[in-house]
């Protein structure tokens, strides 16, 4: 496992991690670990905005699987002759 040394850190903003730290139950290499892995994981995240702008994308995907995926391949019968089927009864 790799080691950071944080040089300088101002007072005030390290006080503010001993705090929370305590407040979390972790020491402060670990609060300070939690921290930067949250950060991270939200900078990697599409924001809600890049979210929508794929949905088009998602949808035309999820048809081009759903014409590949034929039941009839699968030697299944299709559900709409199985439902018309069991109406007529």
């Amino acid at each position: 496992m790799a080691t950071i040394h944080a040089l300088n850190i101002p007072d005030e903003l390290y006080e503010q991690l001993q705090e929370l730290a305590k407040a979390e139950n972790n020491s402060i290499d670990a609060q300070v670990i939690t921290i930067l892995q949250n950060a991270l994981q939200a900078k990697t995240q599409p924001t809600e905005e890049e979210r929508r702008k794929n949905v088009p994308k998602l949808l035309e995907e999820i048809s081009r699987r759903r014409r590949r995926l034929n039941p009839a391949d699968f030697g299944l019968p299709d559900s709409t002759e199985l439902i018309r089927e069991d109406r007529d009864r």
